[in-house]
């Protein structure tokens, strides 16, 4: 749908109460919530519980899961630092060290790009073979419908419940990094094999350093991992659903399905949303649904991206981010654009699989402190955002 169908005004939408939305969290927050443990668990039944309540026809599903990725990550590392330790080693005969070298660095190099791309995971079309073994897990979604059960178009608003592992490990990156810690990942490998081949020493030594370096890290932050505390990690998104449904419930919306989903599993690597995807893709038609995703909305300020992707960034359209702009504008509402994240959230899953996305996150205001906890005032404002994206759909059907 172009943009030209969205130029009549924006409906307004009602201003959440910040405690409410708190209140939504603290619950959840309380529980030890790992990716794809019991406490993910009660998490996803609380929210459903709480959307059945408010009319919404909730309910659980589990989905598989690979869980954390810090230990494959690591292995991918240790594999070249390995084979730039053995091609070393292999001196006095350098045909077999450049081989080494050369097999070693590449498999590694593309292993790690597969891992970061996120293919296997983000959509059922695009195959893309895992190159390190992970058992298995459960994640636990939440999905929920309301609105207009028999509309033609679907707005599909994603937020997650799996708590987020601390600063540091692997599997968080930094949003708005000007240089990307995962392509230290890459490099590494990268320069083992280009070392091995042309026969570098120097090269191949820098690499081997860094792969020993990124599987050190990848090790601890297996061993260390936890959850940072509910109210500063992606939980702020539950709220946002919690408050939509509410609304829709008070004043419902006509020409228009809305579909909630709380993902679960790791928030990093998009388990839940890719399990989501598995199951509900083949009945959402790529030309009439749209992907709204709340990525970590409470740290104050609201930014819109224009691109994501740890190493190929990939576009989300932007007529729609056109309209989410606007729909901030009428509604007098800050909102920061920004080209590109070195990031991934659940978005990429969409965006693999041709759908029409945006993801709101947030960043801190210029200027503002260090805060204890989420700003609830940014939440309000990607609460009422949210609402007036799903009544500026709903209205252009008419």
């Amino acid at each position: 749908m172009s943009f030209e169908r969205f130029l009549h005004p924006v409906s307004p939408a009602g201003r959440p109460d910040e405690e409410a939305l708190s209140a939504a969290v603290r619950p959840l927050a309380a529980i030890e919530r790992p990716p794809c443990s019991p406490g993910e668990r009660e998490a996803a039944h609380l929210i459903a519980d709480r959307l059945l309540g408010l009319g919404a026809a909730a309910r659980v599903e589990e989905v598989p899961a690979r869980g954390p990725r810090a230990r494959p990550a690591g292995a991918l590392a240790g594999l070249a630092a390995l084979a730039g330790l053995l091609g070393g080693l292999l001196g006095p005969w350098p045909r077999a060290a450049r081989v080494l070298g050369a097999l070693g660095g590449t498999a590694a190099a593309l292993g790690t790009a597969a891992e970061l791309s996120g293919g296997a995971r983000s959509a059922p079309t695009v195959p893309v073979p895992v190159p390190v073994r992970v058992r298995r897990r459960t994640a636990c979604n939440v999905v929920a419908g309301l609105g207009d059960a028999s509309a033609p178009r679907t707005l599909v608003v994603v937020a997650h419940h799996g708590a987020v592992p601390r600063p540091g490990s692997l599997a968080v990156p930094e949003r708005f990094r000007h240089v990307p810690v995962w392509w230290t990942a890459v490099a590494g490998p990268v320069l083992v094999a280009f070392g091995a081949v042309a026969g570098r020493r120097a090269v191949r030594v820098t690499g081997t350093a860094l792969s020993a370096a990124v599987a050190v890290a990848a090790g601890a932050a297996a061993l260390v991992r936890r959850p940072v505390p509910g109210s500063d990690d992606g939980l702020t998104g539950v709220p946002v659903l919690v408050a939509l449904a509410e609304s829709v419930h008070r004043r419902p919306l006509h020409g228009l399905r809305i579909v909630l989903l709380s993902a679960g599993g790791d928030p990093a690597w998009q388990d839940g949303a890719a399990g989501f995807a598995l199951s509900h893709f083949p009945s959402l038609a790529r030309t009439t649904t749209w992907f709204l995703v709340l990525d970590g909305v409470g740290s104050g300020e609201l930014v819109l991206l224009g691109a994501e992707g740890r190493l190929r960034g990939r576009a989300y359209d932007p007529a729609f981010g056109e309209l989410i702009a606007r729909c901030a504008v009428e509604q007098g509402l800050a909102l920061r654009r920004v080209p590109r994240s070195f990031g991934g959230s659940a978005g990429s899953v969409p965006l693999r699989a041709g759908y029409t996305a945006a993801c709101l996150t947030s960043t801190a205001r210029q200027g503002a402190g260090p805060r204890d906890g989420a700003d609830y005032r940014c939440v309000a404002d990607a609460t009422q955002l949210t609402e007036a994206v799903a009544r500026a759909l709903a209205a252009a059907t008419h």
